[in-house]
Protein backbone atom coordinates (compact mmCIF):
# COMPACT_ATOMS: atom_id res chain seq x y z
CA UNK A 1 0.00 0.00 0.00
CA UNK A 2 2.77 2.14 0.56
CA UNK A 3 4.37 1.66 -2.05
CA UNK A 4 1.27 2.15 -4.09
CA UNK A 5 0.90 5.73 -2.38
CA UNK A 6 4.18 6.84 -3.21
CA UNK A 7 3.49 6.08 -6.71
CA UNK A 8 0.59 8.01 -6.88
CA UNK A 9 2.32 11.07 -5.23
CA UNK A 10 5.46 10.40 -8.10
CA UNK A 11 2.64 10.99 -10.89
CA UNK A 12 1.54 13.72 -9.04
CA UNK A 13 4.86 15.39 -8.87
CA UNK A 14 6.06 14.89 -12.65
CA UNK A 15 2.68 16.19 -13.85
CA UNK A 16 3.80 19.45 -11.43
CA UNK A 17 6.89 19.44 -12.35
CA UNK A 18 6.15 19.73 -16.06
CA UNK A 19 3.83 22.57 -15.66
CA UNK A 20 5.51 24.32 -13.10
CA UNK A 21 6.86 27.28 -15.19
CA UNK A 22 3.84 28.52 -16.23
CA UNK A 23 2.23 28.49 -12.39
CA UNK A 24 2.87 32.43 -12.34
CA UNK A 25 0.72 32.90 -16.08
CA UNK A 26 -1.65 30.72 -15.53
CA UNK A 27 -3.41 32.15 -12.32
CA UNK A 28 -3.60 35.34 -14.33
CA UNK A 29 -6.65 33.96 -16.52
CA UNK A 30 -10.17 33.66 -14.81
CA UNK A 31 -10.83 29.70 -14.33
CA UNK A 32 -14.30 28.59 -16.12
CA UNK A 33 -16.36 26.67 -13.49
CA UNK A 34 -16.91 22.64 -14.34
CA UNK A 35 -20.20 21.29 -14.78
CA UNK A 36 -19.88 19.04 -11.59
CA UNK A 37 -23.21 17.37 -12.68
CA UNK A 38 -21.68 15.88 -15.01
CA UNK A 39 -19.71 13.62 -12.36
CA UNK A 40 -23.56 11.70 -11.52
CA UNK A 41 -23.79 11.32 -15.19
CA UNK A 42 -23.00 7.34 -16.67
CA UNK A 43 -23.28 8.83 -19.84
CA UNK A 44 -21.41 11.68 -20.49
CA UNK A 45 -18.58 9.49 -18.10
CA UNK A 46 -19.03 6.73 -20.82
CA UNK A 47 -18.24 9.43 -23.61
CA UNK A 48 -15.61 11.16 -21.52
CA UNK A 49 -13.68 7.85 -21.26
CA UNK A 50 -13.89 7.39 -25.38
CA UNK A 51 -12.38 10.52 -25.91
CA UNK A 52 -9.86 10.35 -23.46
CA UNK A 53 -8.38 6.66 -25.21
CA UNK A 54 -9.22 8.03 -28.61
CA UNK A 55 -7.35 11.85 -27.96
CA UNK A 56 -5.17 11.63 -25.06
CA UNK A 57 -3.97 7.74 -24.55
CA UNK A 58 -1.99 8.21 -27.63
CA UNK A 59 0.50 10.15 -25.69
CA UNK A 60 -0.25 10.26 -22.04
CA UNK A 61 -0.81 6.98 -19.87
CA UNK A 62 -2.70 6.27 -16.88
CA UNK A 63 -0.47 3.77 -15.72
CA UNK A 64 -2.74 3.75 -12.46
CA UNK A 65 -5.83 2.95 -14.34
CA UNK A 66 -7.05 -0.54 -15.62
CA UNK A 67 -9.42 -0.86 -18.14
CA UNK A 68 -11.94 -2.87 -16.78
CA UNK A 69 -12.48 -0.44 -14.15
CA UNK A 70 -14.63 1.29 -16.21
CA UNK A 71 -17.06 -1.39 -15.62
CA UNK A 72 -17.86 1.28 -12.64
CA UNK A 73 -19.20 3.73 -15.29
CA UNK A 74 -21.62 1.42 -16.70
CA UNK A 75 -19.76 -0.47 -19.05
CA UNK A 76 -19.63 -3.80 -19.73
CA UNK A 77 -16.33 -6.04 -20.38
CA UNK A 78 -17.27 -6.44 -23.78
CA UNK A 79 -18.34 -2.87 -24.81
CA UNK A 80 -14.73 -2.18 -23.18
CA UNK A 81 -13.12 -4.94 -25.35
CA UNK A 82 -15.08 -3.20 -28.45
CA UNK A 83 -15.08 0.18 -28.65
CA UNK A 84 -11.60 1.12 -25.62
CA UNK A 85 -9.03 -1.49 -26.32
CA UNK A 86 -6.46 -1.41 -29.06
CA UNK A 87 -5.47 -4.53 -30.95
CA UNK A 88 -2.59 -5.66 -28.24
CA UNK A 89 -3.78 -4.81 -24.37
CA UNK A 90 -6.22 -6.95 -22.44
CA UNK A 91 -9.61 -5.86 -20.52
CA UNK A 92 -7.38 -6.15 -17.20
CA UNK A 93 -3.97 -3.93 -18.08
CA UNK A 94 -2.86 -1.00 -16.74
CA UNK A 95 -4.05 2.15 -19.26
CA UNK A 96 0.07 2.51 -20.43
CA UNK A 97 1.26 3.93 -23.31
CA UNK A 98 4.18 2.60 -25.88
CA UNK A 99 5.79 5.89 -26.11
CA UNK A 100 9.33 5.61 -25.69
CA UNK A 101 10.53 8.28 -22.85
CA UNK A 102 13.66 9.30 -24.59
CA UNK A 103 11.54 10.09 -27.77
CA UNK A 104 8.80 12.03 -26.23
CA UNK A 105 11.88 14.06 -24.38
CA UNK A 106 13.12 14.61 -28.37
CA UNK A 107 9.85 15.36 -29.64
CA UNK A 108 8.31 17.36 -26.99
CA UNK A 109 10.73 18.52 -24.75
CA UNK A 110 9.76 16.57 -21.93
CA UNK A 111 7.91 12.43 -21.48
CA UNK A 112 4.00 13.46 -21.25
CA UNK A 113 2.72 13.27 -17.52
CA UNK A 114 0.74 10.28 -16.20
CA UNK A 115 -3.09 11.79 -16.16
CA UNK A 116 -3.98 9.17 -13.53
CA UNK A 117 -4.54 12.04 -11.09
CA UNK A 118 -4.01 14.98 -13.09
CA UNK A 119 -7.38 16.60 -11.79
CA UNK A 120 -5.91 16.55 -8.03
CA UNK A 121 -2.75 17.76 -9.16
CA UNK A 122 -3.96 20.87 -11.01
CA UNK A 123 -6.54 22.04 -7.84
CA UNK A 124 -5.13 25.47 -6.56
CA UNK A 125 -6.63 29.01 -5.37
CA UNK A 126 -7.97 29.96 -8.39
CA UNK A 127 -10.26 26.59 -8.37
CA UNK A 128 -10.41 22.94 -8.54
CA UNK A 129 -8.34 20.43 -11.17
CA UNK A 130 -11.31 20.22 -13.41
CA UNK A 131 -11.77 23.94 -13.42
CA UNK A 132 -8.50 24.44 -14.65
CA UNK A 133 -8.88 21.35 -17.24
CA UNK A 134 -12.01 22.10 -18.64
CA UNK A 135 -10.63 25.98 -18.79
CA UNK A 136 -7.17 24.33 -20.46
CA UNK A 137 -9.01 22.07 -22.87
CA UNK A 138 -11.28 25.19 -23.91
CA UNK A 139 -8.52 28.11 -24.66
CA UNK A 140 -6.10 26.89 -27.21
CA UNK A 141 -5.66 29.45 -30.35
CA UNK A 142 -3.12 29.58 -32.99
CA UNK A 143 0.03 31.06 -32.45
CA UNK A 144 3.01 30.73 -35.60
CA UNK A 145 5.43 31.96 -32.89
CA UNK A 146 5.87 28.96 -31.23
CA UNK A 147 7.13 25.69 -32.07
CA UNK A 148 3.71 23.99 -32.35
CA UNK A 149 1.88 26.44 -33.63
CA UNK A 150 -0.47 26.51 -30.50
CA UNK A 151 -0.58 28.51 -27.39
CA UNK A 152 -3.19 28.44 -24.56
CA UNK A 153 -4.89 31.24 -22.22
CA UNK A 154 -5.03 29.26 -19.34
CA UNK A 155 -1.54 27.67 -19.78
CA UNK A 156 1.08 30.21 -21.56
CA UNK A 157 3.49 28.89 -23.60
CA UNK A 158 2.53 25.42 -23.59
CA UNK A 159 4.18 22.77 -25.45
CA UNK A 160 1.26 20.36 -26.17
CA UNK A 161 -0.75 21.23 -29.45
CA UNK A 162 -4.01 21.25 -29.95
CA UNK A 163 -5.16 17.64 -29.93
CA UNK A 164 -8.39 18.22 -30.39
CA UNK A 165 -8.75 20.88 -32.86
CA UNK A 166 -10.84 18.53 -35.39
CA UNK A 167 -13.45 18.72 -33.38
CA UNK A 168 -13.02 22.48 -31.79
CA UNK A 169 -11.67 24.14 -34.99
CA UNK A 170 -9.13 26.70 -35.43
CA UNK A 171 -9.06 29.90 -34.19
CA UNK A 172 -6.71 32.93 -33.35
CA UNK A 173 -7.04 35.26 -29.96
CA UNK A 174 -7.50 39.01 -30.33
CA UNK A 175 -5.84 41.21 -27.54
CA UNK A 176 -6.06 44.63 -27.46
CA UNK A 177 -3.78 47.40 -26.03
CA UNK A 178 -4.32 48.87 -22.85
CA UNK A 179 -2.06 51.27 -19.54
CA UNK A 180 -0.74 49.11 -17.13
CA UNK A 181 -2.28 49.68 -14.07
CA UNK A 182 0.37 49.15 -11.84
CA UNK A 183 3.04 51.49 -14.35
CA UNK A 184 1.19 53.87 -17.10
CA UNK A 185 4.47 54.35 -18.43
CA UNK A 186 3.90 50.48 -19.94
CA UNK A 187 1.16 48.76 -22.29
CA UNK A 188 -0.05 45.66 -21.16
CA UNK A 189 -2.01 43.14 -23.58
CA UNK A 190 -5.31 42.16 -22.99
CA UNK A 191 -7.12 38.92 -23.87
CA UNK A 192 -11.06 40.10 -26.03
CA UNK A 193 -11.58 37.88 -27.60
CA UNK A 194 -11.69 34.51 -30.31
CA UNK A 195 -11.67 34.76 -34.17
CA UNK A 196 -12.64 31.96 -35.83
CA UNK A 197 -10.34 30.59 -38.50
CA UNK A 198 -11.78 27.23 -39.62
CA UNK A 199 -14.77 25.01 -38.25
CA UNK A 200 -14.49 22.44 -36.39
CA UNK A 201 -16.45 18.84 -36.37
CA UNK A 202 -18.57 20.29 -33.43
CA UNK A 203 -20.00 23.63 -33.22
CA UNK A 204 -18.82 25.53 -29.56
CA UNK A 205 -21.65 24.44 -27.39
CA UNK A 206 -21.36 20.70 -28.54
CA UNK A 207 -17.82 20.94 -28.09
CA UNK A 208 -17.99 22.44 -24.91
CA UNK A 209 -20.12 19.50 -23.53
CA UNK A 210 -17.32 16.94 -25.12
CA UNK A 211 -14.76 18.96 -23.13
CA UNK A 212 -17.06 18.75 -19.82
CA UNK A 213 -17.23 15.21 -20.86
CA UNK A 214 -13.41 14.48 -20.80
CA UNK A 215 -12.92 16.35 -17.37
CA UNK A 216 -15.76 14.53 -15.39
CA UNK A 217 -14.24 11.37 -16.65
CA UNK A 218 -10.37 12.44 -15.79
CA UNK A 219 -12.49 13.59 -12.27
CA UNK A 220 -13.30 10.14 -11.90
CA UNK A 221 -10.34 8.42 -13.04
CA UNK A 222 -8.46 10.34 -9.97
CA UNK A 223 -10.52 8.68 -7.44
CA UNK A 224 -12.91 5.51 -9.29
CA UNK A 225 -14.63 5.07 -5.78
CA UNK A 226 -15.40 8.64 -4.83
CA UNK A 227 -19.33 8.13 -6.11
CA UNK A 228 -19.44 4.74 -3.51
CA UNK A 229 -17.79 7.55 -1.03
CA UNK A 230 -19.99 10.20 -1.08
CA UNK A 231 -22.69 7.85 -0.78
CA UNK A 232 -21.33 6.02 2.38
CA UNK A 233 -20.52 9.32 3.77
CA UNK A 234 -24.60 10.68 3.54
CA UNK A 235 -25.89 7.40 5.26
CA UNK A 236 -23.18 7.29 7.74
CA UNK A 237 -23.46 11.30 9.01
CA UNK A 238 -27.67 10.05 8.59
CA UNK A 239 -26.42 7.26 10.80
CA UNK A 240 -24.75 9.72 13.47
CA UNK A 241 -28.00 12.06 13.69
CA UNK A 242 -29.93 9.36 14.48
CA UNK A 243 -27.80 7.87 16.95
CA UNK A 244 -27.39 11.22 18.79
CA UNK A 245 -31.23 11.91 19.22
CA UNK A 246 -30.90 8.39 21.07
CA UNK A 247 -28.30 9.17 22.74
CA UNK A 248 -29.67 12.82 23.96
CA UNK A 249 -33.01 10.70 24.91
CA UNK A 250 -30.84 8.05 27.11
CA UNK A 251 -28.94 10.43 28.75
CA UNK A 252 -32.37 13.08 30.09
CA UNK A 253 -34.16 9.46 30.90
CA UNK A 254 -30.65 8.53 32.88
CA UNK A 255 -30.71 11.86 34.49
CA UNK A 256 -33.85 12.50 35.10
CA UNK A 257 -34.05 11.62 38.78
CA UNK A 258 -30.73 12.85 39.65
CA UNK A 259 -30.84 16.55 41.82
Amino acid sequence: MNKFLLSLLAAASLTLGTARTATANEGAYHLDTFPVEKMSDMSALQNGAKLFVNYCLNCHSAAYMRYNRMKDIGLTELQIKQNLLFATEKVGDTMKVSLDPKQAKEWFGAQPPDLSVIARSRAGGGGSGADYLYTYLRTYYRDETKATGWNNLAFPGVAMPNVLWELQGQRTAVYVEEKDHQDPSKVAHRFERFERVSPGKLDEHAYDEAIGDLVAYLQWMGEPAQGRRVQIGVWVLLFLGVLTVFTWRLNAVYWKDVK
